[in-house]
């Protein structure tokens, strides 16, 4: 965690985490992956001039269930919301063709789109041209209720309030490979929910690591 501190993240261990407005995270239960209040927070601040309601419909979007999906297609929906925005309707209040009031250029109108009044728009979630502008929080021990089981992550990586990176460690001498095959691999059987959001695994026992990348 030191290192990681000093690369400008902050650091909270989730041990002995308590739950609601005043909890460690601010999650209700354990079944929360999203750190909700970090990432709406984010939203507004990487997009200040769009309304509340545009700012509730993509914090909406990012967290709705996809229990229903694959994991590799509910983590793939995931990207390309991260990488292009979310889009959203609000109620269009610049009459210069192809902007809205926050100075956004929404995309190419489909059907229903720009009518009565309303227009899209994409809701930025993550800065990728300037990563100071982002959250980042490394969470020691973050519990994970699934349907059957509770995994623990010995540490979880947010940024903007979204689980991108889960790591496991194992002690010296233990290969760090076992971390995938008995930790990880059983993680994402029972609790996929966390991986929905996950950009990068790592493995490591101390002196070797590996890590391997959900997005495609």
């Amino acid at each position: 965690m030191g290192l990681f501190a000093e690369l400008g993240w902050k650091t909270v261990s989730a041990l002995e985490e308590t739950f609601g407005a005043t909890g460690t995270l601010l999650r209700e239960t354990k079944g929360e992956v999203v750190l909700v209040s970090r990432l709406r927070a984010a939203l507004k601040r990487l997009n200040p001039a769009l309304p509340s309601e545009a700012i509730t419909a993509a914090v909406d979007e990012l967290t709705r269930d996809r229990s229903a999906m694959s994991l590799e297609a509910a983590n793939r929906e995931v990207y390309r919301l991260l990488k292009e925005g979310i889009p959203v309707s609000v109620m269009e209040r610049d009459s210069t063709p192809g902007h809205t009031s926050s100075g956004l250029r929404p995309p190419s109108p489909q059907r229903g789109e720009g009518k009565g009044g309303q227009t899209t728009v994409r809701v930025q979630v993550i800065d990728w041209e300037q990563p100071a502008n982002n959250d980042f929080l490394l969470v020691s021990q973050f519990s994970v209720t699934g349907a059957l089981y509770t995994c623990r992550p010995d540490l979880v990586g947010f940024v903007n309030g979204l689980p991108l990176v889960v790591i496991e460690l194992k002690k010296p001498g233990v290969p760090a490979r076992a971390a995938f095959d008995e930790n990880l691999t059983h993680y994402k059987a029972e609790n996929p929910q966390l991986f929905w959001f996950n950009a990068l695994l790592i493995a490591s026992n101390g002196t070797d690591s590996r890590a391997g990348y959900r997005w495609r």
